[in-house]
C-alpha cells in the first residue's frame, strides 16, 4: 500500500482502495504489541501444559548395543578360482550385511526373543500418578500356553491383589469388556477362561506386595509390531562388519534383556543354520561307511576263503619287482578308482530330485578344488534361502535372486562332477595301461596266484576307501565340535541416552505455540472485525485524504488550551496545519460531519475551532446539526434561540444570534436554537446563502456542526454553501462501511473538498512522534479524568 502525501502535508491513497493488498510485517507487529497481555498470557499457559506433561510423562530411553559379525573362512576358499564362484560375490561371505540386518529385525527371530523373556506380558503398578513396570520384580508370575497366546483377539487385563494378613489372592479378569471375580487360596493357581487355562504362580523369593497390581497379556503378534518398531539395527560404517544395535523404551530393564536375548537368539539361528551342512555330510558319510564296511568284509573274506582253498602261503622271489611295480600301479589304480565311484556317489546325489533343496556334501575325498568350493559356496546359499524363508515369502525379491543363484551353482555342479569323472577316467586308463604292461610279465604266474591278486586288489581299493571315508568323519565331526558363534558382542546391552520427552523441544514447542496459537486468534480477529481501528484500517479502504488523528481524550469538552503540549492539544494543532492550506480568502467555510451518530463531529468542530482562534483570527461555528444537536451543551445554553429562527424567519437580523463562545475572545458560535419538523426544507432556504455571504466578510473562519450525512440529507443540501467538508471517523466505533461511504461521496463529488478525520485513536501501543511533536509522550500526570466527550 503506497501512502501519498501531497504539498499540503496531507495523507491521501491515491486510485482504488488498498483492502486487497498484502498487511505489512510492521502492521502484524504492532497488531501484536497492542495485545501483548494475551500472547504473554498463551505463552505462560503452554508453558505450564509443558511443565505438567513433563512431570508426569513416562520417559523413553535408548538402550544400546554393538556387534561384529565374523567373516566364513571356508578352507578352500582360499584357492578357489574366480570362475567357480561366477555371479554370486555379493552372497558368497558373510557379510551381506543387509541380509543380516534383515534377520535381526525379522519377526521370527523377535518371535523367539519376546516368548523367551515372556514380553507379551506385562505387571504394571501405579506409584501416585505414574505407572511402573515391574517386569522381573513381580511378586506374582502369570503364563498362558502358547496357542492360546497366539489365537488371543483382544488383550486379556487382570487386577491382582494380595491379601496383607493371608495367602490369598483376588483376581479381576477382563475379557472383551467381560469381568470375572475369582479368589484363590492360595498360588499358584489355574484359572479356566474362555481364552484358554491362565496360571498363577508366586516368583521365588519375592517380598511381600500389597499394592494392586495391573496384569496385561496380549498376543505375542502384537508385542513384535510394537519392539520390531522401535528396534533399529544399522552399520556402524560402510566398510565395516559391525553393526549398531538400539531400541527405544520407557523400561530400560527389559531393553538391555532384549538386546543380549536378540543376539544370543540370531547366534543359536546361525550355528543351526551352520552345523545343518555339517550334518547332512555325516549322514552321507556314515551312510557310506556302512555300504563300504559291509563290502570289505566280502573282499576280506573272498581272500582268506581263496587261500585256504588254494593251500597259497608265499610266492616266488623272481616276481618280486614285477610284483612291486604292478602293486604300486595297483595302488594308484585303486585311488583314481575311489575318486570315481565317489563322483559317481556325488553325482547319482545331485541328480536325485529327492535332495533338490539339500545341501550337498562338501569334504568326501574328491581333490578337486573348484568342484568344492562351488559345493561350499552352493551350500551357503542353500542356509541362507532356509534363513529367509523363516522371515519372507518365495515371491519376495531377494528370495527370487537366491532361487536363479542356486539353480546357475547346481548347473556348475553337474558341469563340474561331468569335467572331474572325465578327468579321473583319462587318468583310470592311463594308470590301467601301466599295470596292464607289468601285468604281462606276470602272465607266466599260476592261476591261483593271478586270481589271488585280484581279490587282493578288491580288498586293498574296499580298505582304502573305508579309511578315507573314517579319516572323513572324523574331520567333520571336528568341523560340527568347532563351530562358532557369529556375531560377537563388541559393547555389552547399555541405557544410552533419554530420547523422549525431550525437555528443551517440548518447552520450545509450548512456546512457540503458546505465542502462535494466540498470535493467530488475534490476528484473525483482526481480519474478522468490521470496525477501523488504526490509521492502517483507514489507509487500507479510504480514499479521502486523511487530515489527522485525533487521540483518545479522557477530560473535559474544552481539550485544547493555549500553551498546552499534551497529545490532543498537539493533535489539533497537526490537523490546524494540515487544513491551512486548504482554505483561503475564498475558502472559508468548512462543514464537520459524519456518517452516523457517535463519532465526535461536534467535538472535533468546537475544538478546531478553538485552535484556529488561538491564531487570533476571528472564527465562529454554527450549529446547523437541525436533528438531534450538541453544540448548546458545550456553551451551557438554556436558551432556544438559534439559526433556526433566522431561517423560519421568526429573526430577521443574523447578528442578534451570535453568541461568544466564553472560551477564546475571538471565538463565537451561533447555536442551533429550536429543532425545526422540516429541517431539510429550511437548509434549502436562500436565506442560509445570505447570512453565509454575510458572515464570510465578518470572520476569518467559518466551521458548521452539520447533521451525520449518513442518516439525513441536511448535509448534502449545506454542502452549496460549503468550501471544504471534515468527515469524522471514529476508531474502535466506525464500521468500515463508512469509510466506503465517504468514497463514494467523493467520488460523485456530493461533498466538497472532503477531508477525513480518524478520532478517539488509542496510541498507547504506538510512539507519539512524527506528526504531534516530535516525540512528546504522553504526560501521566495530566491525564484527564473522566469519559470525554469526543465522541459526540
Amino acid at each position: 500500500m503506497q501512502n501519498n502525501q501531497n504539498s499540503s502535508g496531507l495523507s491521501f491513497n491515491g486510485g482504488e482502495p488498498q483492502e486487497e493488498n498484502t498487511i505489512s510485517i510492521m502492521e502484524i507487529l504492532l497488531l501484536f504489541v497492542r495485545y501483548w497481555k494475551w500472547i504473554v498470557a498463551g505463552m505462560t499457559v503452554a508453558l505450564i501444559a509443558a511443565f505438567i506433561y513433563l512431570w508426569y510423562a513416562t520417559p523413553t530411553y535408548k538402550v544400546t548395543s554393538s556387534i561384529i559379525l565374523k567373516e566364513d573362512n571356508s578352507t578352500t576358499q582360499s584357492y578357489a578360482p574366480r570362475n567357480a564362484v561366477e555371479g554370486v560375490s555379493a552372497l558368497g561371505s558373510v557379510t551381506n550385511l543387509d541380509n543380516e540386518i534383515y534377520i535381526l529385525q525379522s519377526r521370527t527371530t523377535i518371535r523367539s526373543v519376546i516368548n523367551q523373556l515372556k514380553l507379551h506380558t506385562s505387571y504394571i503398578v501405579k506409584e501416585d500418578i505414574k505407572k511402573i513396570d515391574l517386569y522381573n520384580k513381580s511378586p506374582v508370575i502369570v503364563d498362558m500356553e502358547q496357542n492360546n497366546l497366539e489365537n488371543l483377539r483382544h488383550p486379556i487385563g487382570i487386577k491382582l491383589v494380595m491379601d496383607e494378613a493371608s495367602p490369598r489372592v483376588s483376581v479381576s479378569l477382563f475379557i472383551e469388556e467381560e469381568k470375572t471375580d475369582t479368589v484363590f487360596i492360595e498360588l499358584p493357581a489355574l484359572l479356566c477362561t474362555k481364552a484358554g487355562n491362565i496360571s498363577f504362580t508366586r516368583r521365588p523369593g519375592s517380598n511381600p506386595f500389597h499394592k494392586p497390581l495391573n496384569i496385561f497379556i496380549c498376543n505375542p503378534n502384537d508385542a513384535i509390531k510394537s519392539y520390531r518398531s522401535a528396534l533399529s539395527v544399522q552399520q556402524a560404517s560402510q566398510n565395516a562388519s559391525v553393526l549398531d544395535v538400539s531400541l527405544n523404551t520407557p523400561y530400560t530393564e527389559k531393553g538391555i534383556d532384549f538386546l543380549n536375548k536378540l543376539v544370543e537368539v540370531y547366534n543359536n539361528n546361525t550355528l543351526q543354520d551352520k552345523n545343518m551342512e555339517t550334518t547332512n555330510t555325516q549322514a552321507f558319510i556314515d551312510n557310506r561307511i556302512a555300504i563300504i564296511d559291509r563290502e570289505l568284509t566280502t573282499a576280506e573274506k573272498d581272500v582268506e576263503q581263496f587261500k585256504q582253498n588254494q593251500g597259497l602261503t608265499n610266492f616266488s622271489s623272481d616276481l618280486q619287482k614285477n610284483m612291486e611295480m604292478g602293486t604300486r600301479y595297483e595302488q594308484q589304480l585303486v585311488e583314481v578308482e575311489t575318486q570315481i565311484k565317489m563322483v559317481d556317489y556325488l553325482d547319482e546325489y545331485v541328480n536325485d530330485e529327492a535332495n533338490a533343496n539339500k545341501m550337498i556334501p562338501s569334504n568326501i575325498g574328491i581333490n578337486d578344488p573348484t568342484l568344492a568350493a562351488t559345493t561350499n559356496e552352493y551350500n551357503k546359499l542353500i542356509m541362507e534361502r532356509e534363513r529367509l524363508a523363516q522371515s519372507t515369502t518365495r515371491d519376495n525379491p531377494m528370495m527370487r535372486k537366491l532361487e536363479e543363484q542356486l539353480a546357475a551353482l547346481r548347473t556348475n555342479i553337474n558341469a563340474s562332477i561331468r569335467s572331474v569323472g572325465q578327468s579321473l577316467n583319462i587318468a583310470c586308463r592311463d594308470v590301467r595301461n601301466q599295470a596292464t604292461i607289468f601285468g604281462g610279465k606276470v602272465e607266466s604266474t599260476p592261476t591261483q596266484e593271478r586270481q589271488f591278486m585280484e581279490l587282493s586288489r578288491e580288498q586293498q581299493i574296499k580298505a582304502s576307501l573305508f579309511l578315507m571315508l573314517l579319516e572323513k568323519r572324523e574331520e567333520n565331526a571336528l568341523a560340527l565340535a568347532a563351530t562358532a558363534n557369529k556375531a560377537k558382542v563388541l559393547d555389552e546391552a547399555m541405557v544410552d541416552s533419554k530420547v523422549a520427552p525431550r525437555t528443551m523441544v517440548i518447552l520450545s514447542a509450548a512456546l512457540f505455540l503458546g505465542l502462535l496459537v494466540p498470535a493467530a486468534i488475534i490476528y484473525l480477529l483482526d481480519l474478522l472485525q468490521y470496525r477501523i481501528h488504526t490509521k492502517t484500517d483507514v489507509d487500507r479502504i479510504a480514499k479521502v485524504p486523511l487530515l489527522a488523528e485525533i487521540p483518545t481524550y479522557e477530560g473535559s469538552i474544552i481539550a485544547v488550551h493555549k500553551n498546552a503540549v499534551h497529545e490532543i492539544d498537539e493533535a489539533f494543532r497537526m490537523l490546524r496545519t494540515n487544513l491551512m492550506p486548504m482554505l483561503g480568502a475564498e475558502k472559508k467555510v468548512m462543514a464537520f460531519t459524519s456518517t452516523v451518530l457517535g463519532e465526535g463531529k461536534t467535538f472535533v468542530a468546537w475544538n478546531t475551532a478553538i485552535t484556529l482562534s488561538l491564531l487570533k483570527k476571528k472564527v465562529l461555528l454554527i450549529g446547523l446539526d437541525l436533528r438531534i444537536p450538541h453544540l448548546f451543551e458545550y456553551m451551557n445554553l438554556d436558551s432556544k434561540t438559534g439559526i433556526t429562527d433566522y431561517l423560519a424567519g421568526i429573526e430577521e437580523n443574523i447578528h442578534t444570534l451570535i453568541l461568544p463562545s466564553g472560551v477564546m475572545d475571538n471565538f463565537d458560535v451561533i447555536p442551533t436554537g429550536t429543532i425545526p419538523p422540516d429541517p431539510a426544507e429550511l437548509l434549502s432556504q436562500n436565506t442560509l446563502d445570505k447570512a453565509i455571504d454575510t458572515l464570510r466578510n465578518e470572520y476569518d473562519y467559518i466551521l458548521i456542526d452539520s447533521a451525520p450525512v449518513g442518516l439525513v440529507a441536511d448535509t448534502l443540501i449545506l454542502n452549496r454553501v460549503v468550501d471544504t467538508t471534515v468527515y469524522i471517523c471514529r476508531s474502535h466505533y466506525s464500521n468500515k462501511n463508512n469509510l466506503r461511504f465517504a468514497n463514494q461521496l467523493m467520488s460523485e463529488n456530493k461533498l466538497n473538498n472532503m477531508l477525513l478525520v480518524v478520532n478517539d485513536v488509542d496510541y498507547l501501543y504506538r510512539p507519539y512522534g512524527y506528526g504531534y511533536g516530535y516525540g512528546y509522550k504522553k504526560d501521566k500526570k495530566n491525564k484527564y479524568k473522566g469519559r470525554g466527550k469526543n465522541y459526540r
